[in-house]
């Protein structure tokens, strides 16, 4: 995708982190925004700053885990510009902890957001841009799944985490290869960010009453979020940096999209492993440190 001006892009978790900084960014570049976050009050502000910025904006708080709030989200999208153009499937939420101490409600909260959030923006989006492209000979779209780095390791502590990051790698790997079968105008990109300064590590604020943990954290629980929100504040890489990157990587076609591509060594050494056969590599061989502080908490 080229061309950016006077196009439609839809982004999801526009409120607040990587999507606030999407918004800006295409609204920069003259798109009409369609926003969506559930958050009301963060989802508000940016909706105001944007407008204030003379950009044409559309908002809706939106739960990407309800099917039937993305569809609305899509249709409230055609009625107002006529048009889907730019996706970015964005919503998500953190939390860690070891694997087997994650109740069912952890599992739930989580993968509805990361993972089935995804699943319903590529599903129901698709369709609308397809028939976009139906209707226009000259259209071009793209959408993006953000997944992270998360999607390409797996650190300890984090299982529900890094299991919802791995399937939207998946998805968005068979989105390309869909696209690229049917010879459809439209690209597809997955995102992998590193520790970027967002609020990721303080989504549970926006944890829903049914699916909120009728226990205290375990030990473990607490540990990953201690080491992730310390390691999530320090991170040097902004938002802001991540939507420049991500926008180069559109207009370029790029599918993997990575804040922070010196972290691959740990990529790289995880797939030897899988082909050699032999028992998966220390994801924290390159920072023994945070794999002690995790382990002193516990």
């Amino acid at each position: 995708m080229k061309n950016f001006k006077g196009k439609v892009a839809v982004i999801t978790g526009a409120g607040s982190g990587l999507g606030r900084e999407f918004a800006e960014r295409a609204a920069e570049l003259g798109m009409k925004l369609v926003l969506a976050d559930v958050q009301a009050d963060a989802l508000e502000r940016a909706t105001d700053e944007l407008l204030a910025g003379g950009a044409e904006v559309l908002a809706m708080v939106c739960d990407v885990s309800k099917g039937a709030h993305v569809q609305e989200l899509a249709d409230a999208a055609i009625a107002r510009f006529h048009g889907i153009h730019l996706v970015f499937n964005n919503a998500g939420v953190g939390s860690g902890g070891l694997v087997w101490e994650n109740t069912q409600a952890d599992w739930e909260w989580v993968l509805g957001v990361n993972l089935w959030g995804v699943i319903h923006g590529v599903r129901v989006f698709m369709h609308a841009m397809l028939e976009c492209a139906r209707r226009d000979p000259d259209y071009e779209g793209h959408i993006v799944n953000t997944a992270s780095m998360a999607g390409l390791l797996n650190a300890p502590a984090m299982g529900v985490y890094n299991v919802s990051k791995h399937a939207v790698v998946s998805l968005s790997e068979s989105l390309y290869h869909d696209l690229q079968l049917v010879k459809a105008p439209i690209g597809a990109s997955v995102l992998c960010p590193y520790f970027v300064p967002t609020g990721i590590h303080q989504s549970h604020r926006n944890r829903p009453e049914d699916l909120k943990p009728e226990v205290r954290p375990t030990a473990s629980q607490l540990a990953a979020q201690a080491v992730t929100s310390k390691a999530v504040e320090s991170g040097k890489v902004s938002a802001t940096d991540v939507s420049r990157i991500t926008f180069d990587a559109i207009r370029e076609g790029q599918f993997y999209i990575y804040s922070h591509p010196q972290a691959l060594g740990g990529v790289r050494e995880r797939m030897e492993a899988i082909v050699q056969g032999v028992n998966p590599p220390d994801p924290y061989a390159a920072t023994p440190h945070v794999r002690e502080m995790l382990r002193s908490r516990l």
